[in-house]
């Protein structure tokens, strides 16, 4: 079978970046702290349900977190349930060999961690439904997951630099709106683990900024515009979206704000020389990040508006 001349490029791309790579591996390693799902988890909350054990059935009453808080906890928890999907993605854009395969399989190891945690709490609280939420996880895993950008080695990267980052803030967020000190702790602990994964991606990016320029620009551009949350194929993510957005959980401005703009700036790709298609991606993201800048306002304006009007309306 003949390699493409693409396929020629990522190959020796990801051959210049290893050492880049296995310093990043290293430096995780040191980091990341050890931590143990048991330990967030109020067990001494928890009961048997109806079923083999007999126990008591869920309803709505046992939870006492806010619709907002309860679907944005389903959102990360079946996001987080996708992990094999995104295990298979990310070995095919990475591979097995070296510290690539070391850092794929350390990195499905800590995730794992967070479906685990979240569900736990979920299940002991009484927080949601479990049968719908086992439901939905079945229905929502057997969709399978498929990388937009395939197995290209730099949009794959240039992905996960934002989507670790996004996830953290979802995370974050979420915790502070459950109003369960419990919960927010749980998810601090979590996010923590994403910024150090983000922190990997976005290095690794910034070094392919530097050995191939134009093409990591190009990458980062199509990436930014065609960003979707890892999540978009659970049943009802539109409205499920729109409810987190509506609470300002992640919604446009934060996406503009607290993922798109930090990486960039730490790539500094506004400042950087570019030549070819390298220069007009970078123009291409600058007027798209005009343009999604726009859109964060006037959502935010629509959102006062509405929230005005239904403080009028109970006043």
């Amino acid at each position: 079978m003949s390699v493409t001349p693409e396929e020629k490029f990522q190959t020796g791309l990801m051959l210049e970046l290893e050492q880049v790579a296995e310093k990043e591996l290293n430096r995780h390693l040191s980091t990341a702290d050890e931590w143990f799902p048991h330990q967030y988890v109020p067990w001494a909350q928890g009961r048997d349900f109806d079923g083999p054990l007999g126990g008591d059935g869920w309803t709505p009453e046992d939870s006492t977190l806010s619709e907002v808080a309860r679907e944005s906890l389903i959102v990360n928890l079946l996001t987080e349930d996708n992990l094999p999907g995104y295990h298979r993605a990310i070995a095919n854009v990475f591979g097995n060999e070296g510290a690539w395969g070391t850092w794929v399989n350390r990195w499905t190891a800590e995730e794992n961690r967070h479906g685990i945690v979240i569900r736990d709490y979920l299940t002991v609280t009484r927080a949601v439904d479990p049968i719908a939420l086992e439901r939905a996880r079945m229905k929502h895993m057997q969709l399978g997951y498929e990388a937009a950008h395939g197995t290209a080695f730099l949009h794959g990267n240039a992905y996960v630099s934002f989507q670790e980052l996004a996830t953290r803030v979802a995370h974050r967020n979420t915790g502070k709106a459950s109003g369960d000190p419990v919960c927010e702790q749980m998810l601090t602990r979590v996010a923590k683990d994403e910024n150090l994964h983000m922190i990997f991606y976005r290095n690794l990016m910034g070094a392919a900024l530097e050995v191939a320029p134009n093409e990591t620009m190009r990458a980062i551009t199509e990436v930014v515009k065609a960003f979707q949350m890892p999540g978009y194929g659970i049943e009802g993510f539109l409205r499920k979206s729109v409810i987190i957005a509506n609470a300002g959980i992640y919604d446009l401005r934060l996406h503009h704000d607290d993922v798109l703009t930090p990486c960039l700036r730490k790539w500094g790709v506004f400042e950087r020389t570019f030549t070819g298609d390298g220069a007009k991606a970078r123009d291409e993201l600058a007027e798209f990040m005009e343009q999604l800048d726009a859109a964060a306002t006037k959502f935010e304006t629509r959102r006062e508006e509405r929230r005005a009007r239904v403080a009028a309306r109970k006043g």
